[in-house]
């Protein structure tokens, strides 16, 4: 219970540190990383929910927030007035570009050059947790992120 009570408390570090040092949570991180993934730097807002495995509710109040602090923008798309676009700001990036790599971007860099055996156990031993746990029904957003920016859609 140990090891598992310092990974959690390791993300919660993290996500105080990166909300105090640069103003966004690990959430909103995410969603400007993701924009910035992109070739012309926008995404609707499907996508972006999809990506980040939230419903649209909740990636609406992220993108909310991202834009009261000018680090996105929603634009109506050429063409389809309907459709609307967030679009990754001058100031997302600068964010984007100061922000220190995350634990969960840390672990997928080791998790691609591990041997797939290395892998397999691991999975294997974190599976064997949950189903002791009993907690094989929980929905978990594929992502590390502490709780205050997802909403209650997802406590």
């Amino acid at each position: 219970m140990i090891r598992i009570r310092k990974i959690v408390r390791a993300i919660h570090l993290e996500s105080k540190k990166i909300q105090k040092d640069y103003g966004v949570s690990i959430p909103q991180l995410l969603c400007l990383q993701y924009l910035d993934s992109k070739n012309d730097k926008q995404a609707n807002l499907k996508e972006i929910a999809s990506f980040l495995h939230l419903n649209s509710s909740t990636v609406s109040g992220i993108i909310d927030r991202l834009q009261d602090r000018a680090l996105a923008v929603r634009l109506p798309k050429q063409g389809d007035r309907r459709t609307t676009l967030i679009a990754l700001t001058s100031k997302g990036e600068k964010v984007l570009k100061n922000t220190p790599a995350l634990l969960q971007d840390r672990l997928n860099q080791h998790l691609l050059s591990a041997p797939e055996s290395e892998i397999l156990a691991q999975i294997f031993a974190l599976d064997q947790i949950i189903a002791i746990l009993g907690i094989e029904n929980v929905e978990a957003a594929p992502m590390l992120a502490a709780q205050s920016d997802l909403g209650r859609d997802n406590e």
